[in-house]
């Protein structure tokens, strides 16, 4: 079985040798893998939410599609392209919009610290904040929906974007699926084992903190940048301890275990923080140096990167454009054409039945509602600790198989095995309960064709 992985970059920023050794380099061997099918683009839509400078933008574009390309992502092995070159990717965007819940975003990690920020300062709440920012998981849920990926590697702070994803592609499928599922439900991929290095401060290497070192930069701008690295104020001679050393944290990412073992054993001995910061650099200019001839090559012909990033749009479109039209075809954005055709096949297709609705609750826990044709409520769930346990209840239900309500004095409540798994509403009397019991019965019949 193939498994689709999908990972995005930003493009505000050079790429240093934190973005290398926690996202990409690890991202290029992942597409190495036997059963693997990559997705990699320039996520350029997404700058534009953090990022008014144009110039900045179209450098970063550029350098961070040839630090991919030197870094020895092959784009006849994978799907490498920019965001912003499928047309699809913003129209399911607004698809998606018009199904997600303003009470989800709102919950959002980014827009609930821009909210508090501006509380704290005393502005109006919503002071400064973009429509970009707001509904900025929604086009991330675009791009992950849209290629149905299997899994999506991302740092925890990102976690929450792949589970409203996951929330937003459920509730398109209940409302528009008609027993069909259009999306797949992503998984987030967490890498315990990704490092996270450690800047010249020793805080995480940001650009944000200005204490990268560039991952392409030339020999000598790399040699100044390390040599700026904090160390503490033990003399050569004197015993340094490797656990407490960003230098060793840096060497480390990038050495054998031999050669961090020999690094520690040296350190341990006194070896003084001068010697050592010559031998990361060493260290990191053997393995940088034919990557970084490679990555000027493309940088200096972006004629040459263009051809590789519009194959790579036109690879991803074969994919996306069929896929938008079942979409447009499933929320009704039909052709004429098609529907005289159709016949009363498209007066089938309008007919309103019962249909579940998924919902997230703010302590983190999902729960569904059935509605029937006219809105009424006819059962609202438990709890349920993730959604995917939820979906599994609302697939059973819909199965056609034998349902076990139980009258609840004048309310009723529907088990599955030995768990009470949703409960009707209550009533004005016995006979109102028994009427509701009957036609959750009929709604719940799988539909003839």
């Amino acid at each position: 079985m193939t498994t689709r992985i999908l990972t995005g970059i930003t493009t505000t920023g050079t790429p240093h040798l934190g973005n290398y050794a926690g996202a990409i380099r690890p991202a290029i061997l992942a597409s190495l893998q036997p059963g693997v099918d990559s997705f990699y683009f320039l996520a350029d839509y997404h700058a534009l939410i953090k990022c008014d400078d144009p110039q900045r933008i179209q450098r970063s574009r550029l350098e961070i599609a040839a630090t991919w390309l030197a870094g020895g992502l092959d784009p006849e092995r994978v799907t490498f392209y920019r965001q912003s070159d499928i047309p699809e990717i913003p129209e399911l965007t607004w698809l998606l919009t018009c199904v997600a819940a303003k009470g989800l975003l709102n919950r959002a990690h980014a827009y609930k610290a821009s909210v508090d920020k501006n509380v704290e300062t005393g502005e109006d709440p919503d002071a400064g904040i973009s429509m970009g920012l707001f509904s900025y998981p929604v086009l991330m849920a675009a791009d992950i929906l849209m290629f149905n990926a299997n899994q999506v590697p991302v740092g925890r702070d990102q976690i929450q974007h792949v589970e409203m994803a996951r929330d937003i592609g459920q509730r398109f499928n209940h409302l528009f699926g008609q027993g069909k599922e259009f999306f797949a439900m992503p998984e987030a991929l967490i890498e315990e084992s990704v490092a996270t290095l450690p800047g010249l401060d020793g805080r995480k290497m940001s650009k944000s903190y200005d204490n990268t070192i560039p991952l392409f930069t030339s020999a000598k701008d790399m040699k100044d940048a390390i040599s700026r690295i904090v160390t503490d104020s033990r003399a050569p001679g004197e015993a340094k301890d490797p656990d407490d050393s960003h230098l060793f944290t840096l060497f480390q990412a990038f050495a054998t275990p031999g050669q961090a073992d020999e690094f520690r054993t040296e350190l341990l001995q006194g070896l003084g923080w001068g010697d050592a910061k010559q031998r990361l650099f060493q260290l990191l200019d053997g393995q940088l140096a034919e990557k970084r001839e490679h990555y000027h090559q493309l940088i200096a012909r972006p004629a040459d990167l263009e051809d590789i990033l519009l194959a790579g749009a036109q690879k991803a479109r074969k994919i996306a454009t069929p896929f938008l039209e079942q979409l447009r075809e499933a929320v009704g954005l039909r052709s004429f054409r098609s529907s005289v055709q159709a016949g009363t096949e498209v007066k089938k297709k309008a007919v309103k039945t019962a249909r579940f609705v998924s919902f997230r609750e703010e302590d983190g826990s999902f729960r569904f509602r059935l509605l029937a044709a006219d809105g009424e409520q006819l059962l609202l769930s438990r709890s349920f600790a993730d959604g995917k346990t939820a979906g599994a209840v609302t697939k059973q239900l819909q199965a056609g198989e034998p349902l076990d309500v139980r009258s609840e004095g004048l309310g009723f409540a529907l088990w599955l095995g030995d768990e009470c798994i949703a409960d009707g509403p209550q009533f004005d009397d016995a006979g109102a309960r028994d009427n509701a019991i009957e036609s959750l019965r009929v709604a719940l019949q799988p539909q003839q064709d």
